[in-house]
């Protein structure tokens, strides 16, 4: 995993920073979309610019943080092509990309702690999409989404 877009509101905020800065020492490229500090303010913004720039090539996968993981999770998969799940263990984590090929992991910032989130995060980049029987499945999810406008 070359780079990976990362995203959170306030309530993510710190979470996003630890997980950002274990990734670089991993030699990961992390690309932070945003926020910046724990200053209240809107996480479907910040779900647009990473889901955004994900649907465009920037980064292959995305991970977003806001407190309990339910807003972000929503907000990204309101986008075509985005498969966003939030995952409280690293079993989720794992058959998230095993059978979803999932492209955006979520964190509830206030829910999981860092070593728990270290570990998923860990887990959902070392795990490939089977392919297969899954991607068929994948397929039907794709052509029955509705063709939204993403405000891209």
């Amino acid at each position: 995993m070359p780079k990976i877009l990362i995203g959170s509101d306030h309530a993510g905020f710190e979470l996003k920073t630890f997980l950002a800065d274990a990734l670089e020492q991993e030699g990961v490229s992390v690309i932070d979309v945003g926020c910046h500090s724990q200053v209240s303010c809107d996480y479907p913004e910040f779900a647009k610019q990473l889901c955004s720039r994900l649907l465009e090539g920037e980064a292959p996968r995305g991970m977003l943080i806001c407190g309990t993981g339910l807003g972000m999770s929503m907000a990204a998969n309101r986008y075509p092509g985005i498969r966003a799940a939030l995952c409280t263990t690293e079993f989720h984590a794992r058959m998230s990309r095993t059978h979803n090929d999932c492209n955006v992991l979520v964190l509830g910032g206030r829910v999981t702690g860092r070593d728990l989130a270290l570990s998923i995060l860990r887990a959902w980049l070392e795990t490939p999409f089977e392919g297969e029987r899954h991607k068929r499945r994948i397929d039907l999810i794709d052509e029955r989404s509705p063709k939204t406008d993403t405000g891209a």
